[in-house]
């Protein structure tokens, strides 16, 4: 589990965060001076440390110095009890996580704590890419042995130590996170930060100010200066992901910083030096919002040079069994669950699903079915409706879909809309393409729209359309 340490003078803090923090999930430790606080670093070695900026006369900007010449790693988050902070905004700018102002406030607190755990595990767990089976146990393995997965291990290889911007592509729950956490692991900014933002889970409001920062009174409720993801990720990596979901003006901001390595607080007129890589991702087909005027074309040439495509779960061959494997020894030790393998039946089941969420609805299935097996074997039963459909009905009725709504909801999903849509739309147009015996003309015609739009959607789903020999004057799928 991981653990948190909290280095500050007054007792009534600790008895806070003790309060706060009372596991078993987190392991905490505490100090009450900087000496205490240094030898907990050298000692336990935590994940997050929450450090006072002010230790019975101690330097705060010192002892975080000291912190981060033994683990340079470490995400530190500041608590001060002076409004004006400027010590705290100094050491942010050097590389702290955040700063709190006391009194502490808890729901505010304990989730800035846990992305602080989860900033400190993208950092220190490599995504790593096996070379054999022993390296596959790695809890956030990229596992696969398919020519497309292989040409990635490849890309990853030819480009982390390249000093240049990447840009993965790739449908929602594929990996493009883990790709982004391999190119930093191996590059030769692996010492240095990796942070992480989604630049569809921020309102366009707040998305410029997180990235860039701002000065106090850039706008109302700017009531103390905020330093941005760019400046601190100093000398590392900033992972931009879903990038396609930008705005106009945040894309032109984005430009400036990779045209010209500098970028401004909002409400600053003093420009900084961004010494940052950046490796954008996205589900969206940027040249196609390049053509109808989305997504800026300089921006999309700018961030275009080292291109990772990731591909879709349903095209991976034998990697599925590879994968299920795979998540069953991980979360078979997460869950205490003896389970030792998934029967044939229930492989193919898994193998007839379309997998719109790609790897990362599988995760979430094997670990359902984990929780509902009750003995060695993974038997077809075990597995969630989702997947195998209610007796006597469809996978996708009513019932199925409620459940992976369920599911993917509990999973913490923030596609879940397109992900439904992708799902449910596959099942139809597969439905509607098999009575109409693969004729696209025909099919079309039932579903209520032109063929161009059905070849459309069929290639945006990545439903493959072949091309046989035409015998009734319609084209066939």
């Amino acid at each position: 589990m991981p653990k948190l340490l909290v280095v500050d003078d007054e007792p009534s803090i600790l008895h806070f965060f003790r309060r706060a923090f009372p596991g078993p999930d987190v392991t905490l430790h505490t100090a009450s001076s900087a000496a205490e606080g240094l030898a907990a670093v050298e000692r336990d070695r935590p994940e997050v440390v929450v450090l006072d900026i002010n230790l019975a006369g101690e330097s705060g900007l010192e002892t975080f110095r000291r912190v981060q010449r033994i683990d340079p790693k470490v995400p530190v988050i500041f608590i001060t009890g002076h409004g004006t902070a400027d010590t705290a905004i100094e050491a942010m700018r050097l590389g702290a996580y955040e700063y709190l102002l006391k009194p502490l406030e808890l729901d505010h607190l304990t989730d800035l704590v846990d992305r602080a755990f989860e900033i400190s595990r993208l950092m220190r767990v490599p995504a790593v890419i096996p070379e054999g089976d022993g390296a596959a146990e790695a809890t956030d393995a990229m596992v696969g042995r398919c020519p497309a997965m292989q040409a990635v291990y490849k890309a990853v290889g030819r480009v982390a130590p390249q000093d240049v911007t990447v840009l993965i592509l790739g449908e929602s729950g594929t990996g493009k996170e883990l790709v982004a956490r391999a190119v930093y692991h191996y590059s030769h900014r692996s010492g240095g930060p990796f942070l992480a933002v989604n630049c569809a889970a921020i309102p366009e409001a707040l998305l410029e100010s997180e990235l860039f920062g701002h000065e106090k009174g850039a706008f109302t409720g700017a009531d103390r200066r905020r330093i941005g993801k760019f400046e601190q990720a100093g000398g590392g990596t900033l992972f931009l992901d879903e990038i396609g979901d930008m705005t106009p003006p945040t894309q032109a901001k984005i430009l400036r910083v990779l045209q010209g390595q500098e970028f401004e607080r909002v409400g600053g007129s003093e420009p900084i030096r961004a010494d940052v890589r950046v490796i954008a991702a996205t589900n969206r087909d940027l040249e196609k919002m390049v053509a109808d005027g989305s997504f800026r074309a300089d921006l999309y040439y700018r961030l275009n040079v080292f291109t990772v495509k990731l591909p879709p779960l349903r095209d991976r061959g034998d990697d599925l069994p590879l994968l299920v494997g795979h998540f069953v020894r991980r979360f078979g030790r997460e869950l205490g669950k003896d389970v030792r393998e998934v029967s044939p039946e229930a492989l193919e089941v898994l193998r007839r699903h379309p997998w719109p969420g790609n790897v990362r609805e599988l995760q979430s299935v094997v670990k359902q079915a984990l929780l509902a097996t009750t003995g060695p074997v993974v038997l077809p039963e075990f597995l969630p409706p989702t997947v195998r459909g209610p007796a006597g009905g469809s996978a996708f009725d009513f019932g199925g879909l409620t459940g992976f709504v369920t599911d993917q909801l509990r999973a913490g999903s923030t596609t879940l809309y397109a992900d439904y849509q992708g799902l449910t739309d596959r099942h139809l147009l597969t439905l509607v393409l098999r009575h109409a015996g693969g004729n696209l003309s025909r099919a079309s015609r039932s579903l209520g729209f032109t063929r161009a739009t059905l070849r459309a959607k069929l290639t945006a789903l990545g439903i493959p359309v072949e091309r046989p020999a035409r015998s009734d004057g319609g084209e066939p799928a």
